[in-house]
């Protein structure tokens, strides 16, 4: 990804894909809204949700970082700092 990507990186954009890989409402994937617990998210749409953010970001994840994954936010900052380069 560019620079640009990296700085640009929408929170927005990011809840928006969520959103719709786990088929929920925009307004129920809050910031730290549990994505198996709040949204009901089982381990086959929890990889899907990691596939999604793989490709979309051009980033990936590491067994335990995939694990991490549980709200948008944690989402957020993992690809952020994957972009910027850092582990």
């Amino acid at each position: 990804m560019s620079i640009e990507t990296i700085a640009e990186l929408d929170r927005e954009e990011m809840r928006v894909l969520l959103a719709e890989t786990v088929d929920a409402d925009l307004t129920e994937v809050t910031d730290d809204a549990d994505f198996v617990k709040t949204l009901a998210v089982d381990s086959l749409m929890a990889l899907e949700v990691i596939v999604v953010l793989e490709r979309r970001y051009g980033v990936k994840f590491s067994e335990s970082e995939m694990r991490s994954v549980r709200t948008l936010r944690s989402a957020h900052e993992l690809v952020s700092a994957k972009l910027r380069g850092r582990p």
